[in-house]
């Protein structure tokens, strides 16, 4: 009996042989690792977003409300450094807060030590639902990598957090060549 690994080509596969045909002068090599990472996110995506969806929330709703809760007692911050956690814009992170604070899940108030500054703040019920919807999350997460032999998995995630590092450092304007700084954490979990 044949397995995935050993049967027939993958879509990766066939796009690099097509490739290999029209373009020889080119090594698309890159393809075999780009291409699939890109395809097996898709593949998460898909699964990850309908166990958002069973909780009335988006990708970016979750991602929110993840990064209060993991703030820590009290469970808020400002809208810039909500916005820095979770790396999108001010304007975008505007949107997700009105729409959250519509449903009940989060309130924004003045702060304390600056009455020109907001604080963002989970709800008792924002509160549920993401240790809810997290739960799930994980357990979905756990469904998904239960794919890989746990040798592959972890091989793959000193892999990934080794390339993710290196990525960041040169993002950051730091040396990409010396790649991470000893002792540096892998933040391996952008989603929770």
């Amino acid at each position: 009996m044949s397995t995935p690994e050993t049967s027939a080509p993958d879509h990766v596969d066939r796009i690099q042989a097509a490739w290999a045909t029209e373009r020889p002068d080119l090594d698309v090599s890159p393809l075999g690792v780009i291409g699939r990472l890109h395809r097996v996110g898709s593949f998460l995506m898909v699964d990850l977003l309908a166990n958002y969806a069973r909780f009335g929330l988006g990708e970016g709703d979750f991602d929110v409300l993840a990064t209060l809760r993991r703030a820590g007692e009290p469970f808020e911050l400002s809208p810039s450094d909500l916005a820095r956690n979770t790396m999108v814009t001010t304007g975008a992170m505007t949107k997700r807060i009105d729409r959250l604070e519509r449903a009940g899940l989060l309130t924004r108030r003045t702060a304390e030590a600056d009455g020109r500054a907001r604080v963002i703040a989970l709800t008792s019920e924002g509160r549920d639902v993401i240790d809810i919807a997290f739960t799930a999350h994980i357990g979905e997460e756990h469904r998904l990598v239960a794919e890989l032999d746990p040798r592959d998995r972890a091989d793959l995630e000193r892999i990934l957090s080794t390339w993710l590092r290196r990525l960041d450092s040169a993002e950051d304007g730091g040396p990409v060549e010396g790649g991470p700084v000893d002792g540096e954490p892998a933040d391996t979990n952008p989603e929770g």
